[in-house]
């Protein structure tokens, strides 16, 4: 059983997104200020602290500094989510976090990092092929993608084709029930590619799904949320 802390804000925005967390192996807990993660993490033992770099209660650094100089409590992956800013990244270099996001952060690049980080099976990810164009080429253009991390608001996705954040794409793909979707999206982040990948990886956020498209995703993530992971995760 995985133990994510999640600050209140962060949680509320994966709440609304369908995401996994809403696994039944996961233990979710919600703090609005660092002293209330500092109390939460001292009685749990989290597995993953999400929390932002502007928080109520102890400054932040104090709260890192608490957790990574204790012999217990420092066995956590932190993701911190700061503005972006100079100022703020810089803060949160100090942090001693795993992994720093810039806000506004999508939530599918959110539960990708977070992913990695509980080192979970992909298993029960969207892993289908789609067929996506760049809405600003022919349709002979049109390209091969995998898919993964699949929510109603946006998914992760591989592919050979080199893109652009900010391009807009029209993707075709089918779920495992083969019901149809259709969707247009728009390229937010690349995500850095680790050494011998050869397929690049993107984070896209849909920007245009018909209400039955959303529908149909929305029901599909609330189905496998369901499914527990194999054991030994």
């Amino acid at each position: 059983m995985k133990k994510i802390l999640i600050a209140h804000d962060i949680h509320d925005l994966l709440e609304s997104s369908n995401t996994f967390l809403s696994r039944t192996d996961f233990t979710v807990f919600v703090a609005a200020t660092n002293d209330e993660l500092l109390k939460t993490h001292r009685a749990e033992r989290a597995d993953l602290i999400i929390t932002k770099l502007e928080m109520p209660g102890m400054p932040i650094e104090q709260l890192c500094s608490l957790v990574r100089d204790d012999a217990v409590l420092r066995e956590v992956s932190i993701i911190m989510v700061c503005e972006n800013t100079p100022a703020a990244i810089e803060q949160s270099s100090r942090c001693r976090a795993n992994a720093v996001l810039l806000s506004p952060v999508h939530p599918v690049l959110l539960m990708a990092k977070a992913q990695q980080l509980l080192d979970i099976a992909e298993r029960e990810t969207l892993r289908v092929l789609l067929s996506a164009s760049v809405e600003t080429l022919s349709k002979d253009d049109s390209f091969y993608c995998r898919t993964r991390n699949v929510s109603a608001t946006g998914m992760l996705i591989e592919t050979d084709q080199p893109l652009n954040e900010g391009d807009r794409l029209t993707c075709v793909f089918y779920l495992p029930n083969a019901k149809k979707i259709t969707a247009s999206g728009k390229i937010i982040r690349t995500i850095e590619r680790a050494p011998g990948d050869e397929d690049y990886k993107y984070g896209l956020m849909f920007t245009y799904l018909t209400p039955q498209s959303k529908k149909l995703l929305t029901e599909y993530v609330k189905e496998i949320s369901q499914k527990p992971y194999p054991r030994g995760l």
